[in-house]
């Protein structure tokens, strides 16, 4: 059984529940596995749920934030500007249809929210997640240096300048921020490289 495997049966243990049925579990990986996603698929899942692995002593509801991480980027399209709320809505449908147990549908889809990345999360459980998804921002170069790569694929239908332009605009917006990250954890183990890849990376789109 790989992490993801696990996790999402551990996830449904914390929040008190039977698991959904099979198809449930194949159609999300059938989402991540989309033709037109470079970043956001099943590598990504996996690189987020080993951090949750080791850090999910720090969430108020950790199967409430193991259930939003598989579903943050379930519906994801670079045509679009509304991905974080189709995704909170089709969690909440499948909270609705398949789960019972202590989950709030309502927490979750805020949770997923939060991955908007358009300001500091606020509370403990948005915290975690939204340092996990950001966990690659800190990733060692090499694997960085793919990650601009893939984000790059997604957006191939835009022009090189306006790429440039408009990426190099999202990640200064990371740099300025006072801390990157918002744990204590993150920050220690992550917050340095960090600064390096996005100055590194601003620098090359720069060029």
């Amino acid at each position: 059984m790989n992490i993801l495997e696990t996790a999402w049966q551990r996830c449904f243990d914390d929040i008190g529940s039977s698991r959904p049925p099979p198809c449930v579990w194949e159609e999300l990986q059938a989402h991540y596995s989309e033709p037109h996603r470079a970043y956001h698929t099943l590598q990504h899942l996996n690189e987020c749920f080993g951090w949750f692995e080791k850090t999910r002593q720090l969430g108020e509801h950790p199967g409430d934030v193991a259930f939003a991480l598989f579903y943050h980027d379930a519906i994801y399209d670079t045509h679009a500007s509304d991905n974080e709320w189709q995704s909170a809505n089709l969690a909440s449908d499948v909270l609705g249809e398949y789960v019972r147990g202590d989950s709030d549908a309502n927490r979750v889809a805020a949770l997923i929210m939060a991955t908007m990345h358009d300001g500091v999360a606020k509370g403990q459980d948005a915290q975690l997640l939204v340092d996990i998804d950001l966990s690659i921002l800190g990733a060692a170069p090499a694997r960085f240096e793919e990650y601009e790569r893939q984000i790059r694929f997604g957006y191939n239908w835009v022009d090189a300048r306006a790429y440039r332009e408009g990426r190099s605009h999202i990640l200064k917006a990371f740099l300025e921020r006072p801390a990157i990250y918002s744990t204590a954890v993150f920050r220690d183990q992550l917050e340095s490289q960090a600064r390096f890849n996005l100055a590194h990376s601003i620098a090359a789109l720069a060029a």
